[in-house]
């Protein structure tokens, strides 16, 4: 989420709709600094990060859903300086890197064997049941392994309900595809991650585009807990098309569109939705 190559593939998936705005919107720039934030993560390793931000969001991930972002203590820390005022945004969020392996199941090593989920019980097959339970467990060791002992170390409150939560969905990491049946095993893995941190008391939200979303989850059924969560969408490249976005829907039913993303000088910024 905030490598320039990653951000600009991100750019060029999410259409034209996205980078040029709705039909008759009116687009302003976006020269309040009060509204912009910035996210951060393991390619900004070791780098000068902006100061006093209006709101920061930090990768707790390094790059795919099993690895630990290896400056996460230091980049809370300077997300602890965000002034946190102009915007309806929390001062410090974060996000996580999502993936569903199943159809790898030979070569995974944390696929999970067992657990009892909503759509049944794991049994260690690429089913909906051991989907759910890989999200659930992914988000698991987020919160209790990675998240933890970051905040520890950054001096932060380390209780995962005091912080929104994104699930990063992008096709740079390992879904399933080509059939409906492939897009619901990937959506009870995001399923079973939102439950998760909604059981810590965590908000969660969900950042992808439009294409990206489409292409690995598709429509979200009633009574899914997907429904109703905010988005965060990526794919604009300039404070301009940012600002537009916002006047996009959002990835699922029910939610909204609280924040876009666009890049500048090789950093990610985050346009605060009106």
């Amino acid at each position: 989420m905030t490598a320039t190559a990653r951000a600009l593939a991100v750019a060029a998936l999410a259409g034209v709709a996205l980078v040029s705005g709705p039909p008759g919107t009116a687009v302003a720039s976006d020269d309040d600094a009060s509204r912009v934030g910035y996210d951060v993560s393991h390619p900004q390793c070791g780098e000068s990060l902006p100061e006093d931000p209006a709101f920061a969001v930090v990768g707790v991930n390094g790059g795919v859903a099993t690895r630990p972002n290896p400056c996460l203590a230091d980049q809370l820390a300077w997300a602890a300086g965000a002034a946190g005022t102009g915007t309806d945004q929390p001062a410090v969020a974060l996000y996580v890197n999502t993936a569903n392996p199943g159809e790898l199941i030979d070569r995974v090593t944390t696929w999970p064997d067992t657990g009892s989920t909503p759509y049944g019980t794991c049994d260690g097959s690429n089913s909906l049941a051991c989907s759910w339970q890989y999200g659930a467990h992914r988000a698991a060791v987020d919160v209790h392994v990675f998240f933890v002992d970051g905040a520890w170390a950054a001096g932060l409150d380390p209780d995962p309900a005091a912080y929104r939560w994104w699930l990063d969905v992008e096709t740079m990491n390992t879904w399933q595809y080509g059939s409906s049946e492939a897009r619901a095993r990937n959506r009870a893995a995001l399923e079973g991650m939102t439950v998760y941190l909604e059981g810590v008391g965590a908000e969660v939200g969900l950042y992808s585009t439009g294409s990206q979303w489409d292409r690995i989850v598709g429509e979200v059924p009633a009574g899914s807990p997907l429904r109703g969560l905010d988005s965060w969408l990526a794919g604009a490249e300039t404070a301009d098309q940012a600002e537009a976005a916002c006047a996009l829907d959002p990835l699922v039913p029910g939610g909204r569109v609280v924040l876009t993303q666009y890049v500048t000088g090789g950093l990610d910024h985050d346009h605060a939705c009106r």
